[in-house]
């Protein structure tokens, strides 16, 4: 049965949310020298998916934090915050962008995490 108009379709809002992505099986059978700049990449195809929209932004601290081992010791998982945002920019193509920040978690501490919603302040 076809759909009909946008219902559930709600790219348009803002919001933001927390998940654990797998980086390991990501990054499986890729070279040792290509696996922080491939990492990137994941993260950024992860988000657009996630959010729907195709301006992905990643903040310095979570570049900082896949690079910390080196080109080859990406972390096996890593927790991001996704944060749909309304783009100031007037003259951009894209209404929403996605900003993709680092969340620090104790070591081992991924057991049973989940994808939380996180209440922005809104003023």
């Amino acid at each position: 049965m076809p759909r009909h108009g946008n219902e559930g379709f709600h790219h348009g809002e803002v919001v933001t949310r927390e998940y654990t992505i797998n980086m390991h099986k990501r990054l499986h059978g890729i070279g040792f020298k290509y696996r922080a700049p491939r990492a990137i990449k994941e993260i950024k195809t992860f988000a657009e998916k996630q959010m729907g929209t195709k301006d992905v932004r990643i903040d310095t601290r979570l570049n900082k934090a896949i690079w910390a081992q080196g080109v080859r010791g990406v972390p096996f998982r890593m927790r991001v915050r996704l944060a749909r945002l309304r783009n100031e920019d007037e003259d951009s193509v894209h209404k929403l962008y996605t900003l993709v920040t680092h969340v620090l978690i104790a070591n081992g501490g991924f057991k049973g995490l989940q994808t939380e919603n996180v209440e922005t302040s809104t003023d």
